[in-house]
């Protein structure tokens, strides 16, 4: 596993989520589902994604937009247009006077008719939670707006394909391709300049942080050391310590502890596991030693946590470097 791996992989596509939409002119939806990330792709005409507090960005078939949420928005054929139907959670729809609709209003079952002149569109939504989800959240802007792409391509004209027939199975396999799809647009948009790519994503390219990284994440609980680190990076302490800094924007063991406490804080919401085996898990000799780390970086102790709010994470950012994280003990 490495650090974008391991973010990702607790954000699938749902079937209930998934949403294919057949729409003409003139058409505005209203999304209010309040789902924390989002993925909408044009297989024919062009549409909008409209934030309320962002410039409007276009999408046109090939292109695919990542909307961070959870606040409306709104997609539709002009900026202009005002929306007549919300989306809500659970992909219920209603009028915009509050009256309800039927599923099948916006014309969405796979292989159905497609009048000339209409806009179809594929989306998927994803309920991302927890500590370590929040690090993909704060690596994003609200609108994520990736213009046809080599990597994204093969995945989208799949989809497409796929639309077009009516075959068992066929939810599963969209929603694998719903998966695939963001996974190659994220790293089509980490890789383009103006994304400013977090700390830990550009980090992952460095022949000598990113191996490291990546034993790290393969390893939490390993008795990692800034020796050690460094041993396996092939370099010095101290010129490991400095790269390290530089591309991450937190030092090595403040990254290591801050990775324990992200990995325990979803575990200790996420499991029904003692503290003490939690602690075992993440690189703590005892929960006494977890619960130490966790208050003096997080404020609270962990059994604080565990009975507090869910939410989708504290985590702040830094100076596009990731989570701020307190230098720890690691």
């Amino acid at each position: 596993m490495d650090a974008l791996a391991d973010v990702l992989d607790g954000v699938r596509a749902r079937s209930a989520e998934f949403c294919r939409a057949v729409l003409e002119p003139p058409w505005a939806l209203r999304i209010a589902d309040g789902s924390a990330l989002a993925l909408v792709t044009v297989l024919r005409g062009q549409a909008w994604v409209v934030p309320d507090a962002a410039a409007p960005v276009p999408i046109r078939p090939g292109e695919v937009a990542v909307v961070r949420g959870p606040h409306p928005y709104t997609v539709g054929d002009d900026p202009g247009t005002a929306p007549t139907i919300e989306v809500l959670a659970g992909g219920r729809l209603r009028t915009t006077d509050g009256a309800d609709l039927a599923a099948d209003v916006l014309g969405g079952r796979p292989g159905g008719p497609e009048p000339d002149g209409a806009t179809v569109l594929a989306s998927g939504t994803y309920q991302v939670s927890g500590d370590i989800g929040a690090r993909l959240l704060a690596a994003l802007p609200e609108v994520v707006h990736v213009p046809r792409h080599a990597d994204v391509a093969p995945v989208l004209d799949l989809l497409a394909a796929e639309l077009q027939r009516n075959q068992p199975g066929q939810q599963v396999v969209l929603d694998r391709l719903l998966d695939l799809a963001l996974i190659a647009t994220l790293r089509a948009w980490f890789a383009r300049p103006e994304a400013e790519a977090p700390g830990w994503y550009r980090a992952l390219g460095d022949p000598v942080v990113g191996p490291v990284l990546r034993l790290v994440h393969d390893d939490p609980a390993h008795p990692w050391t800034i020796a050690e680190l460094a041993a396996r990076a092939g370099a010095s302490r101290a010129a490991f310590a400095r790269r390290f800094s530089e591309l991450v924007g937190v030092p090595p063991m403040a990254y290591v502890t801050g990775w324990r406490l992200t990995l325990a804080a979803d575990l200790l919401r996420q499991t029904d596991a003692t503290i003490d085996t939690i602690a075992r898990r993440v690189g703590y000799a005892n929960a006494f030693a977890l619960s130490v780390a966790f208050k003096r970086v997080r404020g609270i102790t962990p059994r604080h946590h565990r009975l507090g709010p869910a939410t989708a994470g504290h985590l702040t950012v830094s100076g596009g470097a990731g989570p701020e994280w307190v230098h720890g003990d690691g």
